[in-house]
């Protein structure tokens, strides 16, 4: 298997993206999820950038990382200081990390204009910074930015840089892609000559402008690259950076290539790496992300379904558990039997495809969409509205009444919102009250103290999430509302549905399913312990 070393600057490149951010602490706890994961390279940030960064260096060290190398970025010498005098190279020195990593310019356009220097002083620029770093004893990463752009300008010079580089000692040369224009066939004829004419080993950096990102690397490794630069998710400036998310899988599953310390074992734990970063820089994961997102691996269509329920492969790439992910049924008009049978399946209902409750399983479907309730991203209530024709259904408690009042008067800053609600569970009659920052919130507490008293795991169970969507802004204020929220208790995520005119009474139904669900979980985990 081709190696190739994967070299990932999510905690550099990456929080150069609009609205991504980690704390100090953030960023080392992502640096050993990474080093877990097994990547070779993690690169910790700009050395003379801010504080921040160079507290990561000195952080790191005490963490106990077992394969990945810690790299520094920067950037060559500037113009005309000598090379021990310059603060950014110095500030390189001072990270005290085994691998440097530093950018120097490719395309005159950038040399004349923004450097403001001669080319043959930009070669020079380039050599000196990597003899210095070579003759301390590090690893040199070589990035040559804007390198394409400059290699389609002026092909002699753009290749001299490199030269200038690989002549002085640099370890690995990295032609980028900084603007992310550049074409895929032209990346790999690059890359291709690149290859023939250098004995230093070549790897590649590309940004996603035209949604290439992940397929340049994919070119460039196939014209001979051995080192990838990327970021987890895709984050990075502007449109981002090429995604390792995508290309890590797609080098070891599908072209053969040993990217990962454990190999495919490690391979396994790419969703919850992706989820990881995600959450620590507080970003909502994308559902449609490859590999790793909940739409990846969800299939909808009733001929898709009854093709997976034959044979995977008839729909889907790889298997799901490769990346850590896993198949979803969806349900919805397009639903068949095949759908409705799997789910049933996947509750452990004892359901023939061809029966007559599958029938009548989509018949309620059929009639339910119609008055707007949709149950692709309500998969709890869907679940729920099966034990019910299946009669399999025992209600937890019976709603006696519930009322919401909001109050708003000169004094009273915000609206003030107070929820009661009645409920009976098994003959007993429960009363409760609660404020809420808003109706549904009030809601939502009373509803939860009228029954934890006889389910005390409801406790347990918080909002994640609360989705308004108008059906028929057409009638306006009238309009038909449906509601969709996400609950978990802290080990499984569900997501529940409820459609009116009255968004309360929409919310409620949402609330109800949330909490009557949690309790058929305890259910079936009582069950299954049970029968252990």
């Amino acid at each position: 298997m081709k190696k190739i070393a994967i070299y990932d600057t999510t905690l550099r490149d990456g929080t150069q993206g609009e609205g991504i951010s980690f704390s100090g602490t953030g960023k080392l706890r992502v640096a050993e999820r990474l080093d877990a994961f097994g990547v070779d390279y993690i690169e910790g940030g700009y050395a003379a950038s801010n504080p921040k960064d160079m507290a990561f260096f000195r952080d790191i060290k005490k963490r106990n990382l077992t394969h990945a190398k810690i790299a520094a970025f920067g950037s060559t010498r500037r113009a005309k200081i000598a090379v021990g005098e310059d603060p950014g190279v110095l500030a390189l020195l001072e990270a005290d990390t085994p691998v440097v990593t530093f950018f120097g310019k490719s395309w005159k356009l950038h040399v004349r204009d923004v450097l403001r220097t001669t080319p043959e002083e930009n070669v020079a620029m380039i050599a000196d910074t990597v003899r210095y770093f070579k003759e301390r004893g590090k690893e040199v990463i070589y990035d040559a930015e804007h390198f394409f752009d400059g290699y389609k300008d002026d092909p002699e010079y753009a290749v001299a840089t490199l030269r200038a580089a690989a002549e002085a000692g640099a370890d690995m040369l990295v032609p980028c892609d900084t603007n992310g224009g550049t074409l895929p066939n032209e990346v790999y004829d690059i890359i291709k000559s690149l290859c023939a004419s250098f004995d230093t080993p070549l790897g590649i950096h590309t940004h996603n402008d035209s949604e290439l990102g992940v397929a340049n690397s994919l070119e460039a490794v196939r014209a001979g690259a051995v080192h990838v630069q990327g970021t987890i998710n895709g984050f990075g400036e502007r449109c981002g950076n090429a995604n390792l998310v995508s290309i890590v899988p797609n080098l070891m599953l599908k072209m053969g290539c040993d990217c990962l310390r454990n190999g495919r074992e490690s391979l396994k734990q790419l969703r919850e790496v992706s989820q990881f970063v995600n959450e620590l820089s507080n970003q909502r994961p994308w559902q449609k992300a490859a590999f790793v997102g909940d739409s990846a691996f969800a299939h909808k269509a009733g001929m898709h379904v009854d093709g997976i329920r034959k044979n995977p492969q008839s729909f889907e790439h790889i298997r799901p558990e490769q990346v850590g992910n896993r198949r979803r049924i969806l349900i919805s008009e397009l639903s068949g039997a095949s759908n409705v049978f799997l789910k049933a399946v996947e509750m452990n209902l004892n359901v023939d495809k061809s029966s007559p409750e599958v029938k009548e399983i989509l018949r309620e479907l059929e009639r339910l969409e119609k008055e707007g309730y949709e149950f692709e991203a309500a998969e709890a209530s869907f679940k729920l509205l099966i034990q019910k024709v299946l009669k399999a259904h025992r209600p937890f408690f019976t709603l006696d009444g519930f009322r919401v009042i909001v109050e708003k008067n000169e004094h009273a800053s915000p609206c003030r919102s107070e929820a009661t609600v009645k409920v009976s569970v098994n003959g007993v009659s429960e009363h409760t009250v609660a404020e809420g920052d808003g109706p549904v919130n009030a809601l939502d507490g009373a509803l939860r103290k009228a029954l934890t008293r006889f389910y005390p795991q409801i406790a347990e169970v918080f909002l994640t999430d609360y989705r308004v969507r108008i059906l028929d802004p057409e009638e306006h204020t009238a309009a038909k509302t449906r509601v969709l929220i996400e609950s978990s208790d802290s080990k499984d995520s569900w997501s529940t549905v409820g459609v009116s005119e009255n968004i309360i009474e929409a919310s409620w139904e949402a609330l109800v399913d949330s909490v009557e669900y949690k309790m058929f979980l305890e259910e079936q985990k009582e069950k299954e312990a049970a029968e252990e």
